[in-house]
């Protein structure tokens, strides 16, 4: 039995396997941004500029609503992880029929609210115009009824995840994003109202989530022939996802309390000067969520059967993460006034730059810091991220204030990646305590950072263009040849030469 189990967490956490998942993640995120691209302005168009707007806060709204699932779904990944580690297969159709049930009566529990709130955001906390106040409320109406089918989604894609078949999510979820999209374009030549163009996007979310529930029933048949309730399951998934429900709440709140602080203390131009060297970095952020949004239920499938192999798995997440994040942030640091400059004008290049340099450093740091951030939760721990969280946010709010209000969007950037400085260690110091690591691993790692971030200050303090451009060369070559000798190990470089292809997660014969 025990080495059937072993042979089972070997299989869900191969790297071959980890490898292709995260790339099908990495093409989830890229295919739908690009589709989005060339897509919106055409709904802008056919629209207006005022409906798309009330459009785009109606889609925020629910999707603060649709954390009425109490983090539910990622709960369940994680327990039907648990239970795939030591074959306990015949746990998961009760586990997962309680928790989609559970998800279901809590996302109409959250579609109640959200249309009893409706008025007030149309009419007072939202300044929607007069003429679209009566076709905005009804809009919000028809997307309230979508929140239950977002919170069911959430678990069914919970459940394909546990079992490691990234391809088959985001092989629903790449066509669905898209459909999401043309659904409103195929409204727009028969009306723009708000109405049924929300419509055609709930019909979608109700298609995909048809879809989900197939997927799930071929990728684990025994859902199908033992639907049953388990109420024990309850009280776990509710705490485990409280606590992770916690952390979804006030992270983004500090990821977007700085732009309402530069609103309030400098001015509105500010607020462009600084979102959009920000939005433009926070980008990179796609390539640290394909890579963690996999480990995280092959950490929870390992972590109890097979430690040693976890730390593997940490090990060589960290590593791929910065082989791929530090060069592009490098190229985006020395260049930050030339790319905004072509970009966005003089202006935004001017006011914009040390924005731009400050968060990509964040950026770079807090992409090794989503590994020990997913190990915490992955062990069911999810309540120490959660307090650190709620400890840091009146620390972080008070020296954002102060920051801005001495050195304008500048500070705010610097207490914006300082914050994720500071969480990083606490992060990696946390999940020593929890999975022993090599101390010669953090250690390595930690050169490597003040290393990179070495370079980073160096590059930026550079004023010519040509100069930049030796710089940047010199540097990209140093940290490959580096990489390619030092940082991959034997097996990975041979694997790399046969196969012509992005190393594994964990390359070798597991």
């Amino acid at each position: 039995m025990a080495e059937t189990a072993k042979n089972a967490n070997l299989h869900l956490t191969s790297g071959r396997l980890l490898a292709r998942n995260t790339i099908w993640n990495l093409l989830g995120q890229i295919v739908p941004m690009l589709a989005a691209l060339v897509i919106i302005p055409i709904i802008i168009r056919g629209m207006g500029v005022e409906r798309f707007g009330v459009l785009s806060l109606a889609w925020i709204v629910v999707g603060y609503f649709s954390l009425f699932d109490l983090g539910i779904g990622r709960s369940l990944t994680k327990f039907v992880a648990d239970k795939l580690g030591p074959n306990e297969e015949h746990v998961v159709p009760r586990l997962a029929w309680t928790s989609l049930l559970l998800m279901a009566i809590l996302g109409i529990a959250g579609a109640l609210v959200s249309l009893a709130l409706s008025p007030w955001f149309v009419h007072r906390l939202l300044r929607i115009p007069q003429v679209l106040q009566a076709e905005t409320l009804s809009g919000f109406y028809v997307l309230t009824t979508s929140i239950p089918i977002v919170t069911t989604t959430a678990g069914l894609r919970g459940i394909l995840e546990a079992l490691q078949r990234f391809r088959i999510v985001n092989l629903i979820r790449i066509p669905m994003s898209i459909v999401s999209l043309v659904a409103p374009l195929v409204v727009l030549p028969f009306s723009n109202s708000l109405v049924p163009v929300v419509a055609a996007l709930v019909a979608a979310r109700l298609i995909g989530c048809g879809i989900y529930v197939w997927a799930c029933f071929r990728a684990f048949p025994a859902l199908f022939r033992s639907p049953s309730l388990d109420g024990s399951a309850i009280v776990p998934l509710v705490r485990f996802g409280g606590w992770l429900t916690v952390s979804n709440v006030v992270g983004p709140l500090m990821f977007y309390v700085d732009r309402f602080l530069v609103g309030a203390l400098l001015s509105v131009s500010a607020i462009a000067y600084y979102t959009a060297p920000v939005d433009m970095v926070l980008r990179l952020t796609v390539v640290p969520g394909a890579v963690v949004g996999v480990l995280f239920p092959a950490f929870a499938t390992s972590l109890n059967q097979d430690p040693a192999r976890a730390g593997v798995l940490f090990s060589r997440g960290l590593k791929y993460v910065f082989l791929v994040v530090f060069p592009i942030v490098v190229v985006i640091v020395t260049f930050a006034p030339e790319g905004l400059r072509l970009w966005l004008g003089p202006t935004f290049s001017f006011n914009g730059a040390p924005v731009l340099r400050w968060v990509a450093a964040g950026v770079f740091v807090n992409s090794l810091a989503t590994l020990p951030f997913v190990l915490i939760q992955s062990a069911g721990r999810p309540d120490i991220t959660a307090w650190l969280a709620a400890a840091e946010l009146p620390v972080y709010c008070g020296a954002l204030w102060f920051l801005t209000k001495w050195l304008g969007i500048e500070g705010t950037a610097i207490a914006w990646a300082g914050r994720l400085a500071v969480e990083a260690i606490l992060l990696f110091f946390i999940s020593e305590r929890l999975l022993p690591l090599m101390p010669k691993s953090l250690s390595r790692l930690g050169i490597a950072v003040v290393a990179g971030l070495a370079v980073l200050l160096l590059g930026s303090l550079l004023q010519d263009l040509t100069v930049k451009i030796i710089f940047v060369s010199v540097v990209l070559l140093a940290f490959g040849i580096t990489a390619w000798f030092w940082g991959l190990a034997p097996n990975e470089r041979d694997y790399l030469v046969r196969s012509r292809m992005i190393p594994s997660i964990g390359v070798g014969p597991n």
